[in-house]
């Protein structure tokens, strides 16, 4: 058990692996000196006392009562209620233990032979049966009454273990559990605590049937197959949730042992707790039909204010209409395995809650799923696990509402015109102003690679420019690849988003694109921790590539347009368009003919840059009188 490694016995220094959670390494420890436990990986921590409460799930009296038998020590003196109560829960689980006895013998008889043809359908052989120690009850009112009262029991002990009702006719009180295959219960130290029945009449209103809640007995803190499961989990099992007491049994059968179910109900936050002290992440597996979804929806909404790192939940889901039962026997543990691999994290079960059956087609719609999704990632507590999660659901998001590759140059148009190939210019066309001038297609380039070298040196910068960097057609898969790598990871660190354009594009593609010559140069690039410098850079950069762009597209429909107009007509076409880039190529030119940039990256204007030479120079001249 202790890690002889790790541990110093000699001194009262012990290391294990945790009994909270599953790991391999010995993160648990325990100084017997002080008497104190505490884990470094779950955090777990307390005494002696508090160790058997938490793993026995019992009362503290109740952990004094095992510590004190374990080590043969006397118990002191209790309160007499304690003791009372002590006595009653005790009496209670002896009651149990024999309506277990009963129930079990009542399945070998001639009335049971409708129950045990049902079982031997669904798989259980005799083995499965001792195993799970499944009966029967009697189809009468008083069957396991009479048998209690056989064994000098008393009348408030069977109705206190909730295996009778009093009778509201004055007679004597009749059985809770009547006609019914019945499977014990039991807590984590084995005791029967309590019974589910299921009915054996098709048309009984209530399928399956609890015991009611008992002295022994809480439903919402309790797991059918708890102790066992917890046993397989700590040899490397995955812990699974089921919805029923027949799915857990087919599960363990078919060497899944640590499985467990919450008795028919909604998965509570004491059950939740359980389950994360048998392991770190359950699998639930609930029944592939609606009721199993709502089930698991509503589990998201229960789980993510008590997440920790390390502490989560994945969701195997069911075929339709399956639940683990039945798949196991139409298609053996195989495809159950294959099921449990591809188990999802919570939170893409919440991405497809969210967005499952709507359509976002507007910007309204956009902003409502925005809206619900970060309401609720904000239930999280833990500011880490909350981080991870919004950019989960950004890369999702991201995922769904990416812009669309446009299609090919050739073909049919969206009005059906066919696109015939583009014909020869005639020769005044190539003399005319726009064909001897350079070809934008560089200039566009180079401009794109300032905007994504600026970007990705200060990632921080790229929020208000999401739209428009989406919209941004790129010139080459580098650029594009590089484009989506910004936005996916907008939010994280400069350092991180590095990390992922050198996982993804290769250890120099950022160094490369930095040291064009043309990016260089660029006075945000050479002071990337600017990050008013690199918003003007990209804004700027943005405006002049959209808007040659937008010239391009309308020339070339223009182009296009213009099919059987004679040569005069597209040279006239071709020059007034010519104008309006001259125009715009001028407006760039006047702007760096009254700015300079200064050394910190700042625009000034060439005039009263002037001006100051002119001063200094005039200082400088003059001589000191004497």
């Amino acid at each position: 058990m202790w890690d002889a490694r790790k541990s110093n016995q000699g001194k009262g220094d012990m290391w294990a692996p945790c009994p909270f959670h599953q790991e391999k390494s010995a993160s648990f420890h325990v100084d017997d000196r002080k008497g104190f436990y505490y884990c470094f990986g779950c955090h777990a921590k307390g005494d002696a006392i508090s160790f058997v409460r938490e793993t026995e799930n019992v009362g503290f009296m109740e952990a004094v009562e095992i510590l004190a038998r374990e080590t043969g020590m006397p118990m002191p003196e209790r309160d007499p209620q304690a003791q009372q109560k002590a006595d009653r829960r005790t009496q209670l689980a002896e009651v149990m233990e024999q309506a277990v006895k009963f129930f079990r013998l009542q399945l070998n008889t001639v009335a049971a032979a409708e129950a045990r043809a049902y079982l031997e359908r669904r798989g259980l052989g005799a083995e499965v049966l001792d195993r799970w120690e499944i009966g029967y009850a009697p189809e009468q009112w008083q069957a396991l009454w009479d048998h209690l009262k056989s064994k000098n029991i008393e009348d408030d002990l069977i109705l206190g273990a909730g295996l009778a009702k009093p009778s509201s006719k004055g007679g004597k009180p009749y059985d809770t559990f009547r006609g019914r295959i019945m499977y014990p219960i039991r807590d984590a130290r084995g005791r029967a605590i309590a019974f589910g029945g299921r009915a054996m009449d098709p048309n009984d209103n209530a399928k399956y049937l609890n015991s009611p809640e008992t002295e022994l007995f809480d439903k919402g803190r309790s797991l059918y197959n708890q102790g066992p499961a917890r046993t397989a989990a700590g040899k490397g099992k995955p812990l699974i949730v089921a919805e029923g007491y027949m799915d857990v049994i087919a599960l363990a059968s078919a060497g899944f042992e640590a499985a467990v179910a919450p008795l028919g109900t909604a998965i509570t936050e004491n059950q939740l707790q359980l389950l994360w002290r048998i392991a770190p992440e359950p699998i639930i597996a609930l029944d592939g039909d609606q009721a199993g979804l709502r089930a698991a929806m509503r589990l998201i909404d229960l789980a993510l204010p008590l997440l920790e790192a390390g502490q989560s939940l994945r969701f195997a889901l069911m075929p339709t209409g399956k639940d683990p039962d039945d798949l196991l026997r139409e298609q053996g543990a195989g495809a159950l395995q294959k099921l449990l691999d591809e188990a999802i994290p919570m939170v893409q079960l919440l991405w497809r809650r969210e967005t499952e059956g709507r359509v976002f087609d507007s910007p309204e719609r956009k902003a409502s799923l925005d809206k619900a999704l970060r309401e609720k990632i904000m239930l999280i507590k833990d500011p880490s696990i909350r981080s991870h999660y919004g950019q989960a659901i950004k890369d999702l998001r991201w995922a769904l509402f990416r812009p669309q590759k446009q299609g090919g140059s050739t073909g049919f148009r969206g009005n059906g015109r066919w696109k015939q190939a583009p014909l020869s210019a005639l020769a005044s066309t190539k003399a005319s102003a726009l064909a001897m001038a350079q070809s934008s297609a560089v200039t566009e380039h180079m401009r794109e690679a300032v905007i994504l070298a600026a970007l990705a040196l200060c990632p921080e910068t790229t929020e208000g420019f999401e739209t428009e960097l989406e919209r941004m057609r790129c010139s080459d898969p580098f650029h594009a690849r590089l484009r989506d790598l910004i936005l996916r990871y907008m939010s994280a660190t400069d350092q991180d988003l590095q990390v992922h354009i050198a996982r993804d594009l290769g250890a120099d593609a950022l160094e490369n694109l930095i040291s064009q010559s043309h990016v260089a140069i660029v006075p945000c690039i050479r002071t990337p921790k600017n990050a008013e410098m690199v918003r003007m850079t990209v804004a700027e950069e943005l405006a002049k590539l959209h808007a040659a762009r937008g010239l391009d597209a309308e020339i070339a429909e223009a182009s296009e347009d213009m099919d059987g107009l004679a040569d005069e007509g597209i040279t006239w076409r071709l020059s007034e368009a010519s104008k309006a880039a001259h125009n715009a190529l001028r407006s760039g030119q006047e702007d760096r003919a009254e700015y300079e940039i200064g050394e910190n990256g700042a625009r000034i204007s060439r005039d009263e840059r002037n001006a100051l030479d002119a001063l200094l120079a005039s200082i400088k001249s003059q001589k000191p009188q004497g």
